[in-house]
Formats: structure tokens, C-alpha cells, sequence
């Protein structure tokens, strides 16, 4: 995660909403109509299906409180908005009480292609349809509460386990790769990246490795990891993460499939 930001939160209301301009609304409406072509033709169905079930306006932001309702109803989760960044303690607390921390900030039409830290509709857009799926939220959970159980010094090794699957994963069907990840679902560009691009390494889920795996935000991932069966998802939230972290770092990082400075 990133340490500073360029953005300041937006703060909710007494009423619990966040007023954001029409401007900040454009930016959604036009990040949401250049992603949706996309999601359609690489998303994986489970993501799909979230997608449809949330019904997010297509011309505005919406509302953490509206997005929460519908969370709920299917697997207890919520949204709450938090400042631009926080920090791994907090993150995996929020995660162990099925809360997800969504920055509530839009980006600048300035950094309408990319933007390096998770803004609004990152987290609306790329994380919350997942939340509606049993499986992602127990193991969104699962990572929390591994989580709280770590020193500080080790929440860099549980945060690649959650890295590779809910922000960058992958999956096949019919033979087919399709995207599972948050990080992918919102960018325009790392998505057609990470189901066709050649030269990327496509390896198939394992929990331990991925452990292993060191990563970098500022980049195209040039590694995804392949849930071949996404109830696989069920099987990683029962494990002891914790002494899969252990393990890990006996066996040490694998070298990096990139320049090695700002790895996380």
C-alpha cells in the first residue's frame, strides 16, 4: 500500500452520504461506460454475476450505505468510506468484521487512465461485486483474521495472498482466462493485459507460492496466479494462513519477474 496520497477523502454527511460534484459524477459515469464493454467480454461469471445483482448507477457515484443494503442481504458485508489510504492493521481489522474500507474520493480526470492508489470506483466498481459471492467474502475474512493474528512485520506476507486472488486474480473457463480481480475488473488496460497478453505468466493457484510471490503496484503484473475452480477459495479460507506464512518465509521469495526496486 501505498504511504501518501494525493487525495483527500471526501466526508459523509450527517445523513451518512457524501455529496460529490457533478463533475466527480462524470468521472464515474465515463469510467463506467468505458469498463463495462470490458467486464462483459473478460470477466469471470462469478464476477458478472455480483456485477448484475448491485445494480451500481451507471451516472453517479454511488453511495456506500446503498451498496452496503445489497451486501448485506446476500453475505453480511458492508462498505464504510475511509481516508485515501489506510494502514494493514486497520485494513485487516475492517476485513475480520466483514467491512470493507473504500477510499472515498473519485480521481481527477488527469488520472482518469490510471491511478495508483484505490479510488471510489476501484472499490465499487472492482471489489464490491465480488462481495456479493459467499465464497470471496469468507475468504476476504479469512484474510482479516489471519490477518489480526500477525506481528506488523509479517502483514506483507499475508497481503500477497489477497494481492493475487482478490485483486489480480484469474480464471479458466473453457479453456478460456478470465479475470477475478478487483485490480483488474477497474483498469482498462492491465484487464485485456492479464486474460491475452503474451509474455505473461499464468501459474496455477497455490496458496504457499503465492505467499512467495513478490509484486509491484506501479505496474502490468507480468504474473497471475489461476483459480482453475473458484470454490478453491473455500478451501484457502479454512487453512491455517498463519503457519502458511511460517512456511513461506522458510522457503524464502521467489526472485522477481521485475526491476526490483519499489517491490512490495
Amino acid at each position: 500500500m501505498a504511504k501518501t496520497s494525493a487525495y483527500t477523502a471526501k466526508i459523509p454527511g450527517p445523513d451518512g452520504r457524501i455529496a460529490y460534484t457533478e463533475e466527480e459524477n462524470g468521472v464515474w459515469r465515463d469510467l463506467y461506460a468505458r469498463q463495462e464493454p470490458g467486464i462483459r467480454e473478460m470477466a469471470a461469471p462469478d464476477y458478472l454475476a455480483g456485477f448484475d445483482k448491485l445494480a451500481l448507477p451507471a451516472d453517479r457515484v454511488p453511495q456506500c450505505a446503498e451498496v452496503s443494503e445489497i451486501l448485506g442481504r446476500h453475505t453480511g458485508w458492508k462498505v464504510e468510506p475511509v481516508p485515501a489510504l489506510i494502514g494493514f492493521g486497520r485494513f485487516y481489522n475492517m476485513l475480520a468484521e466483514r467491512t470493507f474500507p473504500a477510499a472515498s474520493f473519485i480521481r481527477s480526470r488527469k488520472d482518469f487512465d490510471y491511478i495508483k492508489e484505490p479510488d471510489i470506483f476501484h472499490e465499487i466498481f472492482g471489489h464490491t461485486p465480488m462481495l456479493t459471492d459467499p465464497r470471496f467474502a469468507d475468504f476476504s475474512q479469512a484474510i482479516g483474521r489471519a490477518g489480526q493474528k500477525l506481528n506488523a512485520k509479517d502483514y506483507s506476507w499475508l497481503i500477497r495472498l489477497y494481492w493475487f486472488t482478490i485483486e489480480f486474480g484469474l480464471t479458466k473457463i473453457d479453456g478460456v482466462y478470465k479475470s477475478l480481480g478487483s485490480g483488474l475488473a477497474s483498469s482498462p488496460t492491465e484487464l485485456p493485459h492479464s486474460v491475452h497478453g503474451e509474455g505473461v505468466e499464468r501459474r496455477p493457484f497455490n496458496v504457499i507460492d503465492i505467499l512467495r510471490t513478490p509484486y509491484r503496484i506501479d505496474i502490468h503484473q507480468p504474473l497471475y496466479y489461476v483459480l482453475e475452480n473458484v470454490d478453491d477459495l473455500f478451501a484457502a479460507a479454512e487453512r491455517d494462513l498463519v503457519a502458511d506464512i511460517r512456511r513461506a518465509q522458510e522457503l524464502g521469495l521467489f526472485t522477481p519477474l521485475y526491476p526490483i526496486d519499489e517491490s512490495a
